[in-house]
């Protein structure tokens, strides 16, 4: 049984589904654009998080060579 679809007025890259109402994107253009966004996103997400930990790691590395060079110079 094929699917009915009806135009969605005043946006030609949609259309409703007529059995379960469901409005259907058919602008294959628009969804790429989405999916290039959305993976952007996440490969923003994943270069923060590495950063995060580069930057918390140099404060470690920082605090211990501070620590080395306070025991060398005689302090606390």
């Amino acid at each position: 049984m094929p699917k009915k679809t009806k135009k969605v007025e005043n946006n030609p890259g949609l259309e409703r589904d007529t059995a379960t109402k469901a409005i259907i994107n058919t602008n294959n253009d628009a969804y790429l654009a989405r999916r290039t966004q959305i993976k952007a996103a996440q490969n923003k997400r994943i270069l923060d998080d590495t950063q995060s930990r580069d930057i918390d790691n140099l404060k470690n590395d920082v605090a211990e060579i501070k620590k080395m060079l306070q025991k060398l110079i005689g302090g606390k």
